[in-house]
């Protein structure tokens, strides 16, 4: 396809077929939905359309014409790695299929999830400690090194690093989008809102890179086509593409997580934070078991310290008379 220049004819005829990929949707597809019938209690529509979107997510950006041209072009190859990092993750988070599982299956299938996701492993992998510096190298490795170059030459990379893209993604999103069953407890809000802010770092820092570049990092994505944008016109269009695409991205996802935190009524903002606040509006008054909205108990020692202040401002008395040396 590299002689043939985007138009409506291949974009809908340029199709491929990936044997394994296609095998493992079809049979991701059949097991979410018996596991839905299975379930006793109705199981959210909203839940099974993010899950069937993002199959459909993994259909368009493995073997569309998209899938192509990512080959061909560096601005085709970023919209897919949008999709594969960002996009088809948060789908698949936001249709909780390890819930729904939990939920359909057995006592013995609930007792071995409790354990697996109970393991110091799986709550490092899930982790800000970890999924964060993993999503950042990512973007920056595979972005401003030689990596795009080798990728374009060798298709077992290319392959690599769509798995790469998705996984690092996915253990990103999982404790971040909201409801999937995870660790416990599940994380704050507000912790939450902080770690999608972090993450808008790396993107911005690579998307700004490659548009003021004025070297090309993978020349051979211009040197298997004859058409098109040069090399260096592609490369600063991808740039665009992995500022104003990513960091769209991620600010939608905060608008999601926001508008979760206000449906779920939780007005915590973290242990931390919410110490914070105690200590702040409640000084020596505040205990570890004070809910600070709580109106009442927050109320009773907010006026404890009010009367505590008074009472340090007033003179002292020592029978009848005055005893300030003033």
């Amino acid at each position: 396809m590299g002689d043939t220049p985007p138009n409506w004819g291949s974009v809908l005829t340029a199709w491929t077929f990936s044997p394994v990929v296609d095998a493992l949707l079809v049979v991701g597809a059949a097991g979410y939905g018996w596991l839905v019938h299975r379930r006793r209690e109705p199981w959210p529509t909203i839940r099974v359309v993010c899950w069937y979107a993002g199959l459909v997510g993994l259909v368009v950006t493995l073997d569309s014409a998209l899938a192509r041209y990512a080959h061909h072009l560096f601005t085709a190859h970023m919209v897919v790695h949008l999709m594969m990092i960002m996009v088809v993750p948060a789908l698949l988070v936001w249709a909780q299929p390890i819930r729904l599982g939990y939920d359909a299956m057995g006592a013995r299938a609930r007792s071995v999830v409790d354990r697996v996701r109970t393991r110091t492993p799986v709550r490092f992998l899930v982790s800000a400690w970890f999924t964060v510096p993993l999503y950042s190298a990512v973007i920056v490795l595979t972005h401003l090194t030689g990596f795009q170059q080798a990728m374009a030459t060798h298709m077992w990379i290319h392959d690599a690093e769509l798995l790469l893209y998705f996984l690092s993604g996915y253990l990103l999103l999982l404790p971040l989008a909201g409801g999937e069953l995870t660790v416990e407890p599940p994380w704050p809000y507000s912790l939450r809102l902080l770690v999608l802010a972090v993450c808008m770092g790396p993107d911005t820092l690579v998307g700004v890179t490659l548009m003021m570049s004025s070297s090309v990092l993978a020349p051979a994505y211009a040197a298997s086509r004859t058409w098109g944008p040069d090399a260096l016109g592609d490369q600063s269009a991808a740039g665009v593409i992995m500022w104003v695409g990513g960091d769209g991205l991620m600010m939608l996802l905060m608008i999601i997580v926001a508008g979760q935190w206000i449906r779920s009524g939780d007005r915590s903002f973290g242990p931390w934070l919410d110490d914070v606040r105690r200590r702040a509006t409640l000084g020596e008054f505040a205990t570890d078991t004070t809910d600070i909205d709580d109106e009442q108990a927050a109320l009773d020692a907010y006026n404890a310290r009010l009367a505590d202040l008074h009472s340090r401002d007033r003179p002292h008395h020592d029978g009848g008379r005055d005893t300030d040396p003033r």
